[in-house]
């Protein structure tokens, strides 16, 4: 069992506007932008980051909006709902501003003993926010008040015909079998950070996920620093994954292989931080590029969508 993974590092979307998405998670979530860059494999695409104030590993959504991407149709082998840590007591606050942006998809359960806050994003993101004691300091520079700022992830599920091999593979990764719910299971990772919670929801008879605007691209699981990484790459390779060579994402080095249900594992590295490039102050205001996109800038800038910004 590895105990280099501390939970998750990020969770990346689809999605199809670049201000609705932008919009969001800023104005309606209160999320931070703390990085407005490019994909790295198509430039002439977004790659937006949301968090705390630092864009601390277990904070962050990150998104890829594909202006032409088609729906997207959930179902089996993918990430389904991403949940969010909030406050104990600040579930119906969250409701009434929710039902205020008008936002859809809006329902309350409770899950593990944990009051939920059910909605969806603008391309059908299934999202919730769930109440608990969370030490983090959230980011309030969007208008969301500490009493009911998000304060990072709260938990990913995994939508899965058959969860037994991927139950092993977190088991493998560190994770421990913590509770079940109907027919979903509960994994954490023990003195993880608060990001530390996966859910396993078998649905022997559903169809498989189509990808698309809404769906989860990948998430990636945290690492201290490279030298955890390379023991954790070594590992999976010699328990049979497929993994790639490690890839500098300029914020974080990265390594990436499919579960055995069909979802894109990310590990990635703490360090170095979205801080590398830009003033802390000012994080996610400036348009960012790889270095080997930078002699793109011009042509970039003519073609991306203008984010309208309100900092």
């Amino acid at each position: 069992m590895l105990k280099q993974i501390k939970g998750l590092h990020h969770v990346t979307s689809l999605a199809r506007c670049a201000n609705a998405n932008n919009a969001f998670f800023t104005k309606v979530l209160g999320l931070r932008r703390v990085k407005k860059t490019v994909n790295f494999d198509a430039p002439h695409i977004y790659h937006l980051y949301y968090g705390d104030g630092a864009g601390t590993p277990g904070t962050v959504m990150t998104c890829f909006p594909f202006p032409k991407s088609t729906d997207s149709q959930s179902g089996l082998g993918e990430v389904g709902r991403v949940s969010f840590s909030i406050p104990m007591g600040s579930a119906v606050n969250w409701l009434d501003r929710l039902s205020s942006f008008k936002v859809a998809g809006l329902a309350q359960d409770i899950r593990f003993g944990q009051k939920r806050v059910l909605f969806e994003g603008p391309d059908g993101e299934e999202l919730a926010l769930v109440e608990g004691e969370d030490a983090r300091t959230p980011w309030v520079g969007n208008g969301v008040g500490e009493d009911m700022a998000i304060r990072g992830f709260h938990s990913a599920e995994m939508r899965l015909r058959d969860g037994a091999a991927s139950a092993e593979l977190l088991h493998f990764m560190g994770y421990e079998n913590v509770d079940r719910q109907g027919n979903v299971t509960r994994f954490i990772v023990p003195d993880g950070n608060e990001a530390n919670i996966m859910d396993i929801e078998v649905i022997p008879d559903a169809s498989d996920a189509v990808e698309g605007a809404g769906s989860v691209h990948h998430i990636a699981f945290a690492v201290e620093n490279r030298a955890r990484q390379f023991e954790v790459r070594e590992a999976l390779v010699d328990a049979g994954c497929q993994v790639t060579d490690v890839i500098d994402r300029d914020y974080f080095h990265s390594i990436y292989f499919r579960s055995p249900g069909g979802v894109l594992f990310e590990i990635a590295t703490n360090e170095p931080g979205f801080g590398r490039d830009e003033d802390p102050d000012h994080l996610g205001e400036e348009l960012k590029l790889p270095s080997r996109h930078e002699h793109l800038r011009a042509r970039l800038q003519c073609r991306l969508q203008p984010i309208e910004d309100d900092f």
